[in-house]
């Protein structure tokens, strides 16, 4: 009498079904869609299909007092051929561009002095806190601080003035472009400087220790050793500024005298016109914007693989 027998592997199936490789695997796959599920069901409901639905109002047609779901494209062509609309999107171009530059001229230097020059962590933490404080007030209140601050007869004017700097008051710096800029560059700053403290607060000292033994100075050092592992965290300060620069519409109404119009005080006005074709037309442009600037900096760093 013979009996077969069937050989039993990690990877093969046995007589009695899968082997405890595979049911492993099958487990942990469908652990793994449990887990998802939440977050997939989320980003569906309040992001994709919202999403979904401006895009298709954006087509719909606006009358002076209302708006059908009539299907044209009257609202694109409109936005697309109005010079004041387009001088919207570029001075939002634009604005983005200068506060993120200055943000990461300003937030570069601290980064480096609290993630790599202190060598006390109770102290990084201090500083980090500090930078964060002004986040425990109102936004909208840390915006209308700079009104006092920039106006003629502000403390910034009456500064320059007693040291001689100006002979009378600089009118440009409230209720212009600049303003607007000097308040997001201290608003968004903050958010330049963490992703770059941990990203700095990272880096082995031993590394740098060595190249300093083998006669490389403080210039050399930045340039291929810091800057470069440095890179990821100025890539994500760089999508959280981008994200809430070119989203803004407060703090350009309230700095500019509602002199400078961004692609956020469009939709805002038109929104409070019930105008919802049009609002959901600059919508789409200014998620475009979005996507094509994160997208662009994701392309700089593999986020995945650096962080």
């Amino acid at each position: 009498m013979t009996t077969d027998v069937i050989p039993s592997t990690g990877g093969i199936a046995e007589a009695g079904g899968l082997s405890p490789a595979a049911r492993r695997d099958a487990k942990r796959r469908r652990t793994s869609w449990l887990l998802l599920a939440p977050g997939v069901a989320w980003m569906t409901l309040f992001l994709v299909l919202p999403m979904i639905m401006v895009v298709y109002v954006s087509f719909w047609t606006q009358t002076t007092f209302a708006v059908e779901p009539k299907l044209t494209v009257a609202s694109w062509v409109r936005f697309l051929t109005n010079a004041t609309y387009l001088d919207a999107l570029w001075t939002t171009v634009r604005i983005w561009l200068i506060v993120l530059a200055s943000t990461l001229v300003v937030g570069y230097p601290v980064s480096l002095f609290i993630g790599l020059m202190l060598k006390s962590k109770t102290l990084q933490t201090v500083l980090l806190v500090l930078c964060v404080i002004p986040f425990w007030t109102s936004f909208l209140i840390r915006v209308l601080a700079w009104r006092p601050m920039l106006g003629t007869q502000g403390a910034i004017n009456l500064i320059m003035m007693k040291l001689g700097i100006i002979d009378q008051p600089l009118d440009i710096l409230l209720f212009s472009e600049l303003s607007v800029i000097i308040g997001m560059t201290q608003i968004y700053c903050v958010f330049m400087v963490g992703p770059i403290t941990f990203m700095l607060g990272r880096i082995d000292p031993n590394v740098i220790e060595a190249a300093r033994d083998l006669g490389a100075g403080f210039g050399r050092i930045f340039r291929t050793i810091i800057l470069p592992l440095s890179l990821p965290g100025v890539v994500v300060g760089a999508i959280f500024v981008s994200v809430m620069v070119l989203g803004e519409f407060a703090t350009a109404a309230a700095l500019s005298g509602r002199k400078t119009n961004m692609l956020g005080n469009i939709i805002v006005s038109q929104v409070g016109s019930l105008k919802w074709a049009f609002a959901a037309v600059a919508g789409c442009i200014l998620t475009l914007l979005m996507g094509a600037v994160i997208a662009g900096l994701l392309r700089v760093v593999n986020l995945r693989n650096e962080l």
